[in-house]
């Protein structure tokens, strides 16, 4: 595969379609007046102006050109997620080969820039993931990652009688702090990410915003948080966050500081904030949609209109799975890369095993949608087909059209 300038010779790991090699290099979040580069521009404008360095810059520097492709080792064992992890494998992941993938999430990069010697970044960048198909997955998306780290001077210099205090302690793990970290230490860590998290998503979405955080797991942080906001009387998720495993920031090699990240999707946030319903109209030429986002000044206030919405056609799709192994996400590939986005969704409606061979048979609702146009029988029809015969030529299925 040549990608970016460079070849990666292909193995039994390889599964990138032409699709989503197409996608590589678009950088929807680096495109002027983009919803996703409107976000990324109001987040970075309240890193800039809200926390300032000694120097009087900015403190948290911004990455937003670096490549999708990075190896295996940076994607997931520089953030210590187990070799038999579930994440790793090939049916939720695009490999080139064996030691190289599209990222999955811009945490890969979080090693690299602290090594570096960076205490407090921004990586922003588009993700690939393979997954269901409906109006709020695709399998590129955009994300950003915040990290900051502190000395034990930074964190506790401004704490009445906080000299005496310290970051490390060997002690024991429970479910709000690791072994290696003081509760003091902890405890300010967590409460400058939330404060910081709260006062951006504050500033996007407005004042009187009420938040929630819920405890979760990621394996490079602990304890971990998602953070919830209640927007137009209802709860959603928007991002998740945490104080980094030490051992990743020490074997990054800064090992005398403590310190917090944050992953949060562009998309998520846009489509709350915009309410554009289908994921799919990020990567719309159609001016009518992306004519709403040229604003003169980044703060302004959007009230998108929607497009009209043209009717769906509906098609099943019925097989008996071949006796290996099969993965729903070969499928939804493989819908992907004939039916494009006139795809809106596929869902699996039905699934059956023979009572006396065993074999199992899936059938999946496809429904048809184009975001710009009505589309006619015909068309979704010789679509239809072009799945169901490559279902049997690549998956091995045995068709019951």
């Amino acid at each position: 595969v040549e990608l970016l300038g460079k070849v990666y010779l292909q193995d039994h790991y390889s599964n990138v379609t032409e699709k989503i090699l197409s996608k590589v290099g678009k950088n929807l979040h680096n495109k002027k007046h983009h919803p996703l580069w409107l976000i990324k521009e109001q987040v970075k404008d309240h890193f800039y102006k809200q926390y300032i360095g000694r120097r009087g810059t900015p403190l948290f520097s911004v990455y937003d050109g670096l490549s999708p492709v990075v190896t295996v080792q940076q994607n997931f064992d520089s953030l210590l997620i187990p070799q038999n992890h579930v994440s790793r494998r090939k049916e939720d992941n695009y490999y080139l080969n064996r030691d190289h993938m599209l990222r999955a999430h811009t945490s890969a990069h979080q090693w690299d820039l602290i090594h570096s010697g960076l205490d407090a970044f921004l990586a922003v960048g588009d993700v690939y993931r393979r997954d269901t198909i409906d109006n709020t997955h695709y399998p590129v998306f955009h994300q950003m990652e915040g990290v900051r780290l502190f000395s034990c001077h930074e964190l506790f210099s401004n704490i009445k009688d906080g000299e005496g205090l310290q970051l490390f302690e060997q002690g024991h793990r429970t479910a709000h702090k690791q072994e290696c970290h003081t509760m003091e230490a902890v405890r300010l860590v967590e409460f400058n990410l939330k404060q910081v998290l709260t006062k951006l998503m504050t500033h996007i979405f407005g004042d009187g915003l009420q938040v929630r955080w819920v405890d979760c797991y990621f394996p490079f942080t602990h304890p971990s948080f998602e953070m919830e906001i209640n927007f137009q009387g209802e709860w959603m998720e928007v991002l998740g966050c945490g104080v980094m495993e030490q051992q990743l920031v020490n074997s990054a090699g800064a090992e005398d500081k403590i310190g917090w990240a944050f992953g949060l999707g562009l998309e998520r946030l846009a489509m709350i904030l915009y309410d554009i319903p289908d994921i799919r109209l990020f990567w719309s030429e159609d001016e009518r949609f992306l004519k709403q986002f040229i604003v003169p000044h980044i703060w302004q206030k959007i009230k998108f209109q929607p497009l009209s919405r043209y009717p769906p056609l509906i098609n099943d799709i019925s097989f008996w799975l071949p006796s290996e192994t099969y993965s729903q996400n070969d499928f939804y590939d493989l819908a992907r890369t004939i039916g494009g986005d006139l795809i809106e969704k596929v869902v699996l409606v039905d699934e059956f095993t023979h009572p006396k061979t065993k074999k199992v048979s899936h059938c999946y609702r496809i429904v048809y949608r184009h975001l710009e146009r009505t589309l006619t029988q015909d068309e979704v029809h010789r679509v239809h087909q072009a799945i169901e015969e490559s279902a049997v030529r690549e998956l091995g299925v045995e068709g019951r059209f």
